[in-house]
């Protein structure tokens, strides 16, 4: 894959998350993925056991969430690490405004590797 393909890639995923669109969302993970939030020292295995676990707390913790404001890094086409902010939002609470960091290692077309670095409160376990 190209650079441009990368980030694409990269993006589409993001969009589903905001979509809170489970199956999409998974669509982009490697059967046997590992899904890291680093900063709480926390690792998931497998797309449609553990990670799909994480998605279903954050997409019902939170009734709309947005990443965006993207600064990208590829290293290859297979590792890419991206920079940007994260909002999530629960009716009649303030919105929680994140700024956060993954890095991607990918196995053709999917995520083999997801490593997360996040400001603030863990909103994936």
């Amino acid at each position: 894959m190209s650079d441009q393909t990368t980030i694409a890639r990269v993006e589409a995923y993001f969009a589903a998350v905001d979509r809170k669109d489970l199956a999409a969302t998974l669509s982009f993970f490697a059967r046997d993925a590992s899904f890291t939030i680093a900063t709480y020292q926390t690792t998931f295995r497998g797309r449609d056991t553990e990670i799909a676990g994480v998605f279903e707390r954050l997409f019902s913790r939170y009734d709309s969430i947005y990443h965006g404001d993207f600064e990208h890094f590829v290293v290859s086409p297979e590792r890419m690490a991206c920079r940007f902010e994260v909002r999530n939002g629960r009716a009649g609470q303030p919105t929680a405004h994140k700024s956060n960091a993954n890095f991607f290692k990918l196995k053709g077309e999917l995520f083999q590797e997801v490593y997360v670095y996040m400001s603030g409160d863990n909103s994936l376990a």
